[in-house]
């Protein structure tokens, strides 16, 4: 009994060594991971590459799968790049699987021992989150070996013989065994390589060693349709087709399974090395032949599982990804872009406004005020999905832009209810009671209008870029807006003055709207200060750093 929780217990330490691993490679270098793949997202090859590249780098072709799915899901990449991309995260998987049962014990108590000094020592920082990877690369070299150690005395053990004696290279049997090790361990890579110390302990034959490893890999295919199921169809695609090319994998070895092993069987080579060569194989040859079929199962899969039909009337999320929230960086990159989108539908509103303005027109009011409540559902889903970011790991950068994107989510909801409150007042106005602006004042609102929707913009522009000198500019167009609407009041005072008839019926609204901008313009262009205060903090800090 002892033996076997010391052998359960490597197993978890290995999948707890590749989740560190994962989880500090993509807090460190998450953003920079999802500019590699989608970069090469147009290219076949180059997908397909970078699938392998990434996958080596994170221990993980789930974590991969999480990646590719987020992307897809978001429309940031069709589903073709990522069925490559996909390929290559297995043949990555069988890479490291190779490079893992290398002789590395000397190695694993240095990158403990120096992951533990700098993680503790630096854990907000980069090299702090360095560590915590090199903490799991240990972890994980340090887990083979007691697999080893764990699993001899068990070759010895009456009950095992018999138990996996059972397994006489029945190849959906064994298929199925080594799908259960993948879902029970979290990782094809702790299944494969499990599997190989159990035949280099000779508990397993090589035809039965065969069938587990192709049974790891369809059990990853089940981990990561499974994690896909809180994604939009899109995403599930992406999974869908990767498990499918694993099934096939799976048809086309059970003819040749006998003289596969056999052939196998002919190297002079250990068991245990047979089986991470087969893995290796097995997976580079199968990716390859299926590598030009892809845009095939692209269509294959888009039948299987087409996009459902959103009959709701209001808008939804489109890039709050719930599988991101482990990794901070990824959750604010896709909070930043479904802000951009609110962002995007206040500049919508406010060109229906502008049609209103010139001439009453109900289809436009109607649109208007659905997008209010579009921007009302996004930005509570912006600030749910926020509230779910865990904030105790979050650098001192990331906690920064954190309170960056709430502030602009907010500023752009209460941006959307001024612009609905002005709806009503211009249709009080022109509907209820049939006035209407001189040419003078609805050609000032208009040129007002204008200035507002391209600062807007700007100020858009400068929350995702956080360009300095494009931060200044905004401060001086709304220096330049508040001059302008203080001139376009007195003109319109000027024009009480001189008694004009239509500037009396509407002076009420006119000043009214021209207030509102000003406040509208104060939100869009708030997200200068931020950036300008940030730049301010971080050259003072370098100043203080130098002087010292």
């Amino acid at each position: 009994m002892l033996t076997l929780l010391n052998l359960l217990s490597a197993i978890a330490l290995l999948i707890w060594g590749t989740h560190i691993v994962r989880s500090g490679i993509l807090r460190v270098y998450g953003s920079h991971l999802r500019n590699v793949l989608s970069r090469h997202a147009d290219n076949r090859p180059l997908a397909f590459v970078a699938g392998i590249g990434v996958t080596a780098l994170v221990q993980s072709s789930n974590a991969t799968a999480l990646l590719v799915t987020s992307f897809v899901s978001q429309g940031l990449m069709a589903l073709t790049p990522a069925l490559a991309i996909m390929l290559g995260a297995d043949v990555g998987t069988a890479l490291m699987a190779r490079v893992l049962t290398l002789d590395l014990s000397w190695l694993s108590p240095l990158l403990i021992f120096l992951g533990v000094v700098f993680f503790l020592s630096r854990k907000q920082t980069r090299a702090g989150q360095l560590g915590r990877v090199a903490i799991g690369l240990g972890l994980i070299i340090l887990a083979l070996e007691l697999i080893v150690a764990a699993a001899t005395p068990i070759t010895q053990a009456q009950g095992i013989k018999v138990l996996f004696a059972s397994l006489t290279g029945d190849l959906l049997l064994d298929a199925l065994v080594g799908a259960l090790f993948a879902l029970i361990s979290y990782s094809s890579l702790a299944a494969v390589l499990l599997t190989a110390t159990l035949t280099g302990a000779g508990l397993i034959s090589l035809p039965v060693a065969i069938g587990l490893v192709i049974g790891a890999n369809i059990g990853s295919g089940l981990l990561a349709f499974l994690t896909s199921s809180l994604q939009t169809p899109a995403g599930r695609r992406v999974a869908l087709g990767s498990l499918l090319y694993k099934l096939i994998g799976l048809l086309l070895v059970i003819p040749v399974l006998d003289p596969l092993a056999s052939w196998l069987d002919s190297f002079d080579w250990r068991p245990a090395e047979l089986v991470i060569g087969f893995h290796l194989l097995y997976n580079g040859l199968r990716c390859l032949l299926m590598l030009p079929s892809i845009g095939l199962m692209a269509r294959f899969c888009n039948w299987l599982l087409p996009d459902r039909a959103d009959d709701s009337g209001v808008a939804r999320a489109r890039h709050l990804d719930p599988t991101a929230l482990a990794t901070p960086s990824l959750a604010l990159a896709n909070a930043v872009r479904e802000t951009l989108r609110i962002g995007d539908l206040i500049d919508t509103m406010l060109g229906h406004l502008l049609e209103v303005l010139r001439d009453s027109q109900p289809a436009q009011s109607r649109e208007l005020r659905r997008l209010d409540d579009d921007v009302e559902a996004l930005y509570s889903a912006v600030k749910l999905y926020l509230a779910q970011v865990p904030r105790e790991v979050l650098s001192e950068q990331d906690s920064r832009r954190w309170a960056e994107i709430i502030e602009l989510a907010v500023n752009l909801k209460q941006a959307g209810s001024i612009i609905e409150r002005m709806l009503g007042k211009v249709q009080d106005q022109k509907t209820a009671q049939r006035h209407s602006f001189s040419d003078s004042g609805l050609e000032e609102l208009t040129s007002l209008h204008a200035h507002l929707m391209a600062n807007l913009r700007l100020g858009l522009s400068v929350f995702l870029s956080a360009d300095t000198e494009s931060a200044r500019q905004l401060l001086r167009e709304k220096r330049r807006f508040r001059a302008r609407e203080r001139h376009l009041a007195h003109a319109h005072v000027g024009r009480l003055h001189h008694q004009v008839l239509q500037s009396i019926e509407t002076s009420s609204l006119h000043l009214e709207l021209i207030a509102d901008m000003k406040r509208l313009n104060s939100l869009f262009c708030a997200s200068a200060y931020v950036v300008l205060e940030a730049w301010e903090t971080g050259a003072l800090s370098a100043g203080e750093v130098g002087g010292e």
